[in-house]
């Protein structure tokens, strides 16, 4: 192999929190660094597109900053808060929403087939503001693959995306990597390893080791042999979270030929939908399919839900129901929660603002508000992060937080948008085994989004599948 074929190489290289003894990365490799939530992972793509300076060691670069693409969350949180920023000034008209998926791609490449393939071409003329978390994700690799990237760093890149999505993705990576470039994958999920990578890697407290060369079956055994299997303390539900009472009204939920649209697009068309007391339902459905459209008519995140017949509660939203008794009663994880979450505070605040509905805490919380925040941190396995900065944590860190946010005031409905997304597979069999715990014990109704396959528990009573409209 020629040194022109070297991307990278690096030796004894150490950064702070992050050690990678030895690792070369070729033209036309495909890669998968396995790491659990907290392992040092994201460092590894902060070092690669020059964030992170190393300490010590050798790192050598043998191409150019602007061939390196990082398709991320952070990268995508990045770019929406920017969006808001533009939105917020005077550099774009009123009647605009920022900026347009075209304007993301080389003006030249807008005839591409690959935005076919990806199915974004209905796409194009639209704000990203108005992308689900996928259709974003999906844009982030066009216009990676479209600037023609020599590497391409993707953190956790199948996470929030439909299983047609997924193929078409894999077979879009295995491409690049054939015609040249080389994709590096970092994972949390072993399940998500495609067959077109064929070297691998392990990361843990910090350290990165990588798999001696051999065949792939020989290096898939050695990362087994050093993941290994943790196991999985589940504590339970803290004592003082409630049993779903008696309930006076049918429905927790109801919605009746609800429309939305935007811009003239309609995201639902004549959706009806009621959720029983109990009765725990799962929806699917592509990228794009009003999905999320869909729960924030149900949250009142949606302001469509005061233009459609949707009662919640046994509340018909716009009849003068207080907003915050709603609210009391509702426990939500979603994207847009995780990309709002902005407010600098420790994670033991994010937790207990659940009780007050905020995204920051500007109440003060009672010594039973403090505990029970204790509680739920330590049943997610976050014990001992309550002082930290929640912003410092990593992407999947910050979702479990999330997720206790959410459980702290017993909610009679539980509204869970993709909340595995970014975890390992150890936190995602947590948060799994919550969910059963919280049917057995009769703890709320689950309202539940997944993309997943294996997440389609036999717990949920109803399902409800989207697709897109175009």
């Amino acid at each position: 192999m020629t040194e022109a074929a070297t991307l990278f190489q690096l030796s004894d290289c150490a950064c702070e929190g992050l050690l990678i003894p030895a690792w070369e990365i070729q033209a036309s490799q495909g890669w998968c660094v396995y790491g659990r939530n907290g392992s040092g992972k994201q460092l590894i793509d902060q070092l690669l597109v020059g964030e992170l300076a190393p300490r010590s060691g050798e790192y050598n670069a043998f191409l150019d900053a602007s061939h390196i693409a990082l398709i991320s969350f952070e990268r995508q949180q990045a770019t929406y808060e920017e969006e808001w920023r533009l939105a917020a000034t005077d550099i774009i008209p009123e009647d605009e929403w920022g900026t347009r998926v075209s304007d993301f791609l080389p003006a030249t490449r807008l005839a591409d087939p690959l935005i076919d393939a990806l199915n974004m071409r209905h796409r194009l003329e639209a704000f990203y503001r108005e992308l689900s978390t996928g259709e974003s994700r999906k844009l982030m690799v066009l216009k990676a693959l479209l600037e023609d990237a020599r590497l391409l760093i993707c953190d956790n890149p199948f996470d929030s995306l439909d299983q047609a999505t997924v193929v078409a993705l894999n077979e879009t990576f295995g491409a690049a990597v054939e015609a040249g470039a080389s994709v590096v994958l970092l994972l949390s999920n072993r399940t998500d390893i495609p067959e077109w990578v064929t070297h691998f890697a392990y990361v843990e407290d910090g350290v990165m080791t990588v798999c001696a060369p051999g065949s792939r079956a020989a290096q898939l055994a050695e990362l087994e042999e050093l993941a290994g299997r943790h196991a999985i303390v589940q504590p339970g539900i803290p004592d003082d979270s409630i049993a779903l009472e008696s309930y006076a009204a049918p429905f927790i939920a109801e919605l009746n030929h609800c429309v939305v649209q935007y811009g003239g697009r309609r995201v639902l068309d004549d959706i009806t939908l009621q959720i029983a007391p109990l009765q725990h339902t799962l929806v699917t459905g592509e990228n794009g399919a009003g999905k999320s459209t869909l729960l924030g008519l149900i949250t009142g995140d949606c302001l469509q839900c005061f233009s459609n017949d949707v009662s919640i509660f046994g509340h018909r939203r716009g009849s003068g129901e207080s907003v915050w008794e709603i609210k009391r009663h509702l426990g939500l994880v979603s994207n847009d929660l995780h990309r709002r979450y902005t407010v600098r505070c420790d994670v033991l605040s994010v937790v207990c603002s659940g009780f007050f509905d905020s995204i920051g805490l500007y109440d003060t919380p009672t010594e039973m508000h403090l505990r029970i925040g204790r509680e739920w941190l330590a049943a997610v396995g976050m014990a001992d992060k309550g002082t930290t900065l929640f912003q410092s944590l990593s992407y999947g860190e910050q979702r479990l937080v999330l997720i206790a946010r959410a459980m702290v005031k017993s909610p009679l409905l539980l509204v869970l948008d993709e909340p595995t997304q970014g975890l390992d597979e150890a936190n995602r069999e947590r948060i799994l085994g919550f969910m059963s715990a919280i049917e057995a014990r009769q703890h709320s109704t689950l309202l539940f989004v997944s993309h997943r396959e294996d997440e389609f528990l036999p717990l949920f009573q109803q399902h409800i599948h989207l697709r897109l409209t175009l």
